[in-house]
């Protein structure tokens, strides 16, 4: 299997190289495995790709805007079967998150998007950011302390902090730290 530092959907842990949604099992020692199941993280991390997780990464370091995360289920999140989401940190606690023709503003500045591929500004992209009229919060939205506001990459098909609020810092499970393409 080739290994890939990238980015993140919708996972499952693997156990023994098969899905479950049970505990993992960690090839790599200190790790957990997830295999993504949706789309929601492309075009950085395809569906079928899977992801190495540390689950100490924040025990000495802080989470960064930017980051893929790991995190179980928030409360407002009722898809039913899912247990964990991967997204990527948007806004920490303390921040305001605007978004506004297609880009998404932290405390009033432009967050840079290096992530997304080209053209991502163009209101027909799929990956034009947007706040959903159903969105429980308003736009803009301070973030509450001890919560982060996460989004997944392809965000006109992601189910995130837009439609079910912040995720609770006690719910990260862990910061993707690699990505494990399939190779055939």
């Amino acid at each position: 299997m080739k290994v890939l530092a990238v980015s993140i959907g919708i996972i499952s842990l693997l156990v023994g190289g098969t899905a479950a949604p049970v505990t993992a099992t960690t090839p790599v020692p200190g790790l957990l495995w997830f295999s993504v199941l949706s789309q929601s993280m492309e075009p950085a991390i395809p569906v079928g790709d899977s992801v190495l997780v540390n689950p100490r990464a924040y025990a000495s370091q802080p989470v960064h805007t930017g980051d893929i995360v790991v995190f179980r289920r928030p409360p407002n999140d009722t898809t039913p079967g899912i247990d964990d989401l991967i997204k990527r940190v948007i806004g920490l606690p303390g921040q305001t998150v605007d978004v506004a023709d297609c880009r998404i503003y932290i405390n009033g500045k432009e967050l840079a998007q290096p992530y997304l591929p080209k053209g991502w500004q163009h209101p027909s992209s799929e990956y034009c950011t947007v706040w959903p009229a159903s969105s429980p919060l308003p736009n803009p939205y301070k973030v509450p302390a001890g919560n982060y506001f996460v989004m997944g990459d392809n965000r006109q098909d992601s189910y995130d902090s837009r439609y079910w609020g912040p995720v609770p810092a006690s719910y990260l499970i862990g910061k993707v730290v690699d990505i494990v393409i399939p190779v055939s």
